[in-house]
């Protein structure tokens, strides 16, 4: 994962030059800290309905946490804060969104980044995985649609996926 989404940071950087030039702000770090907070609270309630509603919640919720066993936490640490998080905000936001909102209007540019997102989770035959990407992929496509800008979405999507996955995870 990776290096695959390394990959997709990389092109989002080398094809859209404005994402080179954003500058990172004092208040990011609040934006994106508190906007990660807000996703946790999201996803302890859904994480609850998921277990109750799905056949297969519980059982899909623990395979994404076994993940955490699959190499040394502070590997997993290095990964999502140098790469997996900033990498999709680049690519997802970055790149895919914003190209969206100039074809078709921040509205649907945001919905349909969002469900492009989330489909590509249906690969993993989890769907609640894919009903988690795309809450998240609503969540951060919302803001991004409204301020336009990465650098909290990159704090926030460390923040949460650190937080979530190795720290606090919601079961």
């Amino acid at each position: 994962m990776t290096l695959g989404v390394g990959g997709l940071a990389a092109y989002a950087l080398l094809t859209e030059p404005a994402l080179r030039e954003e500058r990172p702000r004092l208040r990011d770090l609040a934006s994106g800290l508190g906007s990660a907070a807000a996703l946790y609270g999201i996803f302890l309630v859904g994480d609850r309905m998921a277990r109750q509603i799905m056949p297969a919640g519980e059982r899909e919720i623990g395979s994404i946490y076994e993940l955490r066993t699959a190499a040394p936490r502070p590997a997993i640490t290095a990964a999502l804060a140098l790469v997996i998080g900033p990498g999709e905000e680049l690519f997802w936001r970055g790149l895919v969104q914003r190209n969206l909102h100039r074809r078709f209007g921040r509205l649907r540019g945001w919905l349909l980044a969002a469900s492009i997102y989330g489909a590509v989770h249906l690969v993993s035959d989890n769907f609640t995985l894919t009903g988690a990407a795309t809450t998240a992929g609503l969540f951060w496509g919302a803001l991004y649609a409204r301020d336009q800008r990465l650098t909290p979405l990159i704090i926030s999507h460390i923040s949460w996926d650190i937080w979530i996955f190795l720290v606090a995870p919601t079961g």
